[in-house]
């Protein structure tokens, strides 16, 4: 007889608010490829958007591409619009 010590399996647990910083860029330090599979989505001063590269609700801003414009290395490039942020889970 062996005497191990079972554990139970560690579930993380379920977060039901999104960051308070995100990034949908993999170059960005705020990136977060778990939190985007389940799907986040903004409302900015009470409106729905569905085209937001990033977000921070402590400091209350939003960075969207400006219309199909690209830096020089292939990147879009983004505007800051300020105003009130509010990040929810869509699952």
């Amino acid at each position: 007889m062996t005497d191990e010590t079972e554990t139970p399996a560690e579930t993380p647990a379920i977060i039901d608010t999104p960051p308070d910083r995100l990034a949908a860029q993999p170059r960005s330090p705020f990136h977060n490829a778990e939190y985007l599979e389940r799907g986040v989505g903004i409302r900015f001063d009470g409106v729905e958007r569905t085209n937001v590269d990033e977000y921070c609700v402590s400091e209350g801003w939003v960075k969207v591409a400006a219309g199909n414009s690209r830096d020089r290395y292939g990147q879009p490039l983004t505007i800051k619009l300020k105003g009130k942020v509010e990040p929810y889970f869509r699952s």
